[in-house]
Order: C-alpha cells, then sequence, then structure tokens
C-alpha cells in the first residue's frame, strides 16, 4: 500500500485540487519550520514555502512514486532554502539586537511547571546563542544541521533531500558540531 502523500499526489497530478490542498495542509507548517531556521526570516519563510509549492504543483508530473514524497518536497525546500542564502547579501546594522525577538519560536512559549522568569531568561539567551552560532555556519554545513537537530531526520534522509552520499552527510554533520563548538565554547 502506498502512503498518503502519494496517493494524493497521484490525484493531483490528475487535477484533483483537494488532493493538493490536503498536501500543503500536510507540509505546510513543516517546510515553514525548515524554511524559518535555514533563513532566520519569518518573510524569507513564507516565500519559500510558497514557492516551494509552485514548484511542486507546476512537477507533480516529474514526481517519482517509488520515492517518499516527503523526501522530493523537503529536497525542493532545502534547495530554496540554499539558493536564497547563497544569494544573501551580508547586512552589517548597528541594530542586529533589535531582531531576536523574531526568532522566538512555538518551544520558546511552551509554558512549564518548573520555569521560573530567571529560568526563562536563562533558556530564551541560551537559544538566541544557539540559533546565531547556526546562523554563522557556512550554508553546506547550516542546511546539514538544520536537517539533523531541528528537523530530526535521519542521515539517510538528509542523504536523499540533499542527494549526497551518506558519508558526505556524516562529514558535514561533523563540521558543523565542530564549528558550533568552537562558536559556542566560550559563551555557554
Amino acid at each position: 500500500m502506498k502512503p498518503i502523500e502519494t496517493r494524493l499526489a497521484k490525484l493531483a497530478r490528475k487535477g484533483d485540487q483537494r488532493a493538493f490542498a490536503e498536501i500543503v495542509d500536510l507540509y505546510k507548517d513543516k517546510l515553514y519550520h525548515l524554511a524559518y531556521r535555514m533563513t532566520s526570516n519569518r518573510q524569507e519563510a513564507e516565500d519559500v514555502v510558497q514557492e516551494c509549492f509552485l514548484r511542486v504543483y507546476r512537477n507533480l508530473d516529474r514526481y517519482d512514486e517509488n520515492q517518499k514524497f516527503s523526501t522530493w518536497i523537503y529536497r525542493i525546500a532545502t534547495n530554496l532554502c540554499i539558493d536564497r542564502l547563497r544569494k544573501r547579501r551580508p547586512v552589517y546594522s548597528l541594530d542586529a539586537e533589535s531582531s531576536d525577538h523574531e526568532g522566538l519560536d512555538g518551544y520558546a512559549m511552551l509554558p512549564s511547571d518548573d520555569r521560573t522568569p530567571e529560568s526563562e531568561l536563562i533558556l530564551s539567551e541560551t537559544q538566541r546563542i544557539i540559533r546565531d552560532a547556526i546562523d554563522t555556519l557556512p550554508v553546506k554545513y547550516k542546511s546539514v544541521m538544520v536537517l539533523r537537530y531541528l528537523q530530526d531526520m535521519s542521515l539517510q534522509e538528509i542523504s536523499d533531500v540533499l542527494d549526497m552520499p551518506v558519508t558526505t552527510i556524516k562529514t558535514r554533520v561533523h563540521r558543523g558540531r565542530e564549528f558550533m563548538r568552537k562558536k559556542l565554547e566560550h559563551k555557554l
């Protein structure tokens, strides 16, 4: 039996708009989360998701049903993020700290029984430091680290998404962790 996404893609390919709407519902939040983690910008993340669904719609006939649909759609989104990051010009601003509040995600907002205002501040500051360190990673490491640790993908899934050998993914994860360790050793 084929996964639901494959069946939906087949229906959407035949013109069923409700099937495509279900695909959008299934993936919009996941893709936004991925794009936001890679671009660190809400507007760009929204643009990436929109462009991703446009490409999926236009290229449904190119989707290979023997491949996982999630791998295919994540590859499209990841490549769009990488393209945006490569085109991005460095921005230097004296007000760089003012954008910190935009980066708060749902995890930072989850209530907990044992959190105090002090622990919230420490957690928020730690998350900001880690986000800033991820943002400084070179693109080839950033994409792998986001997919591995923020999207919780296996090395094989990342290999499929980025169309690279698993050994290359392992190397990039290792080097990305080393880069992060060096960046964070004096900050945390």
